[in-house]
Parts: C-alpha cells; structure tokens; sequence
C-alpha cells in the first residue's frame, strides 16, 4: 500500500529535477516602467519583454515610455508598473514600499563642455546655462544634487534638457554645459567628442559633499579611452535598480530576476551597459532590499 508522505516527496523530487517544473506564471501580465524612446532603460526592457514572454509562457510586458527614474517609482507605487528601472540614488530617497530585483548597470556621471570653453571646473558654471536632464529624470534628481553640494543651487541657469536636445544646443553655444548620468561611453557623446570637441569636468572636490547626501555615491574614474580625453576625470559612478513592488508574488520575483540573467548575452546585444550585469554585484542593493523572492534565486546558486 502506498503511503501519501512518500509519494508527494518523490513527486517532489521529481518536479525539481523536470526542466519548467516550477510555479505555473503563464497568462501573468508584467508593466515595465522603462525610460524615454531609445534610452539604455528602453533597449534593456524591449530586450528584457522578449526574454520574459518567452520563459514565462505569457504575453510580453508591456513597456512604457517615462521621463526616467522618478516618474518609475511613482508608477510602481500608484500601481501602474510591477517593474521599474531606478537609479539608486531616486531609490535610496524614499523606500517604502519598494524592493529589487537586482542592481543592474552602472551609469557615470558626465559635466560636458565644449573643449574650446573658459570653464574648467563645476563651480565656474555658475551664471552659465546648464542642461540638467529632461524633467522628471534621473538626471535632473542628480543634478540637484550636485548643485545643492556644490552651493550653486540657484546660481546657474537651468535648462531642463535630455542628451539628445542638449548635445546640439551645447554644439551651438545656446547652452554652457550638460549635466549627463549613462554608460560608458555614450555613444552620442563620443559622437560629438570627434565633431565638435568636448572636455569633461572632474568633480574631485565635490565627492564628500555628494556622498554625504546620499550612501549610494561613490566615485570613480572615466579613463582617456572613453572619449579620448586629455587626462582621465574622477567622477561618481551610480548603480541601477530593477525595482518592483514589496508586495510582489515571491514566486513572480524569483522567475524575473532568473530570467533576467538567462537573457544576459540579448540583454548585452541590446545595449552595452548590459555588460556590467552580474551575479556578484546584483545583490548589492542597499539601501533599498532584495525582494524576499530575488534573494531565494540568489541563494539557490550557493545550493
């Protein structure tokens, strides 16, 4: 006579062994808050949406255009996304509510101006016009920041300019400077760099200050090779988060950041900030937590 016990235990068994035996997540609808059109958030989550749809056995995540990291966090708290590309420091400003998936990608904080410009350090932009990202952004929130450490907070003329109105307005002098936060390098940047010629700031005497105002700062070098550069510059370098509700479903979690690294090399296709994804450093999320459902994948490759 067989006993109830033991055959849920070998079905048990029997169920991890099996390729796709897990929690059914067919027919799960997932709204990733991405970026702007043609952004690094943008291109990772179409090539994130394929990857999912395909592992999950459901219809593909629908991707919506925003204004960047802000306008995310307030999509995934009102509800209207489950998934949320931030950067760290919008993440670390106000927690509640929300958990990671995995620090994703690193950006690099750029001070641009025109190689031919009397500016040589941050605190000469003061009285100059300066774009400080699209409004909304995670670039805007970044140059506050750097304003507010800098004791320029009022002091410039402000522009509220994405990369891509800002490079030509800068190639043009309409503008001073551009206050830019992504990867290395940028293509539009190197783009200019070889048409126009372009200098970037080092912002070495403002690193305390910007790390005293938010725990996920920290600085680091962009090097010559990135833009052809004079002499390499010190700067900040800031995490990603892929972001979702604390209430998520632990088993949904735990599916999406395995997929997430099981779509690696199309993610790296799609854009090469991707590169920097890794298991190591996708725990590294503080101040904001791992999902319950992210840390039992993260834990399941130590098994």
């Amino acid at each position: 006579m067989r006993r109830p016990g033991v055959l849920a235990v070998v079905l048990a068994v029997v169920c991890a062994l099996v390729t796709g035996c897990g929690p059914d997540l067919s027919g799960t609808k997932v709204r990733i808050a991405a970026g702007l059109n043609g952004g690094v958030y943008d291109k990772l989550a179409e090539a994130l949406a394929d990857a999912w749809a395909a592992q999950l056995d459901t219809e593909r995540p629908v991707i919506q255009e925003t204004q960047g990291s802000p306008d995310n966090v307030g999509r995934v708290r009102a509800g209207k996304a489950d998934v949320a590309f931030v950067a760290a420091d919008v993440a670390a400003d106000d927690t509640a509510g929300l958990a990671a998936l995995a620090r994703v990608h690193d950006d690099y904080l750029h001070v641009i101006v025109r190689a031919d410009s009397s500016i040589k350090s941050f605190a000469q932009l003061r009285g100059h016009k300066v774009a400080i990202g699209s409004p909304d952004s995670g670039v805007e929130f970044l140059s506050k920041q750097l304003l507010k450490a800098s004791g320029l907070t009022g002091a410039i003329d402000r522009r509220n300019l994405g990369l891509p109105e800002a490079l030509p307005a800068l190639e043009n002098r309409q503008i001073d400077a551009v206050i830019w936060s992504g990867g290395l390098p940028t293509p539009s940047i190197t783009e200019k760099v070889h048409t126009v010629g372009l200098r970037l700031l080092d912002i070495t005497d403002l690193a305390d200050a910007l790390r005293a105002t938010s725990p996920v700062y920290r600085t680091a070098t962009i090097p010559v090779t990135a833009y052809n550069l004079p002499s390499p510059v010190t700067t900040l370098v800031l995490p990603n988060f892929l972001v979702v509700p604390a209430s998520m479903n632990d088993d949904l979690a735990e599916a999406l950041v395995r997929g997430l690294f099981d779509a690696r090399a199309q993610l790296v296709k799609a854009a090469g900030a991707a590169l920097s994804i890794d298991i190591h450093p996708a725990i590294e999320t503080s101040p904001l937590p791992l999902h319950p459902g992210a840390l039992r994948y993260f834990r399941s490759l130590k098994d």
